[in-house]
């Protein structure tokens, strides 16, 4: 077993045990990926301010999200397809969340289904919702999350049609998916992931399967997802949504001040920066840029979480001093994931978890409560808050 001290060791590993196509599926962004490299070329453009001789005996990440009690301000994002990247993916990444004291999200286009999920962990867990143009499937699906102790409902936004992603046409993974000799002969190469998924019980879209009352057809419940995208979702749906779903409600893919006070207005308790990962457009400010804009619009009004490019304790850091209250993280979990299931899971959060307060000691801070841009150097941080 390597030595793992970062993200990156466990997405280099990750590379080496899951096919070609999956793994560029997490890795890759839409169209030139400019979004995508925007996401952590901004991170790493952001300086600290350090601070010494602050007593740095001991550091308190606990805090709350959503209004939920977490052990720190990270969790796992909605990512669809996680049941591809090992086997049961979503109920192993559940357990390890819970295990950490975090929340995870299930996304709508997961593996595993909303049932699955329950039957794995004892709390709570938090749902994200793609608006399909079939009401039965959407009124469904949020009656399931509701039954199954989802305590929040994640409505992304950024998705009314799919970004172009080069490297899934090429490799064949499309919705649904293309087999060609090429990855077929790649799949034959990597013996722990087709023992683990390919010969696994659970490999279509649980949630549409569930729907759609199939069982394993990945192809059939693919295709049903994108042909059903709904590209008239617009503000006025949250009015439906909100009659049917009781919990907090969350709008996910936010980069613009003027659509979170719109969010606002029409009554979201929060909202996700977010540019969904670089796979839509491509070309958008890095989701760090956006945020501290978004934070100083409508900061006192909702809670505003961070998505994009996060992974390391550092970058969580960043984001809480520029105005996020807690930080989604997809790719960083889904290389664990990938790397070594439930264990690959609790490696990424535990890496983070310690980089976090290392990043706190070494700035002076030391709970949650007292982040503020005070902790970044101040050059940088005037800069981006006259621009």
């Amino acid at each position: 077993m390597p030595v793992i001290t970062n993200v990156e060791d466990l997405r280099q590993l990750a590379r080496r045990k899951v096919p070609k196509a999956i793994f560029e599926y997490i890795d890759h962004g839409s169209y030139d990926q400019l979004s995508l490299a925007n996401n952590r070329n901004d991170l790493n453009a952001i300086r600290f301010r350090q601070r010494v001789m602050i007593d740095a005996e001991t550091r308190d990440l606990t805090t709350t999200m959503l209004g939920e009690n977490v052990s720190m301000p990270i969790a796992i994002a909605p990512t669809g397809l996680t049941g591809l990247m090992h086997g049961n993916g979503e109920m192993l990444a559940a357990r390890a969340a819970e295990s950490a004291g975090i929340r995870f999200t299930l996304s709508t286009m997961s593996i595993c289904s909303i049932e699955d999920v329950r039957s794995a962990i004892k709390g709570p867990f938090w749902f994200q919702l793609y608006v399909f143009k079939d009401s039965g499937f959407n009124e469904q699906v949020i009656d399931r999350a509701k039954a199954a102790g989802c305590s929040a409902l994640f409505v992304t936004v950024d998705l009314p049609m799919r970004g172009q992603r080069h490297c899934d046409l090429k490799n064949g993974l499309t919705v649904p998916p293309r087999l060609t000799a090429r990855n077929a002969l790649d799949i034959m190469t990597k013996p722990g992931w087709l023992a683990g998924v390919l010969m696994g019980k659970r490999k279509s879209f649980g949630n549409v399967d569930y729907y759609l009352g199939q069982k394993g057809n990945i192809w059939a419940a693919g295709r049903w997802g994108g042909d059903n995208f709904d590209r008239s979702l617009s503000w006025k749906d949250l009015g439906w949504i909100r009659k049917r779903w009781p919990g907090k409600l969350v709008i996910k893919g936010v980069l613009d001040p003027e659509d979170a006070k719109i969010a606002a207005d029409e009554g979201a308790d929060a909202v996700v920066v977010s540019n969904h990962g670089g796979r839509q457009l491509d070309g958008t400010p890095g989701t760090i840029t956006v945020l501290p804009r978004i934070a100083d619009a409508v900061g006192d009004r909702l809670e505003i979480l961070m998505d994009g490019g996060i992974r390391s304790g550092q970058d969580v850091l960043k984001a809480l001093a520029l105005g996020a209250k807690g930080c989604l993280i997809g790719r960083a979990y889904l290389y664990g994931l990938a790397a070594m299931g439930e264990a690959g899971v609790t490696k990424t959060l535990d890496l983070m978890r310690e980089e976090l307060r290392v990043a706190m000691s070494l700035t002076g801070v030391k709970d949650i409560g007292e982040i503020s841009r005070a902790v970044l150097y101040d050059d940088y941080s005037d800069k981006r808050r006259n621009t």
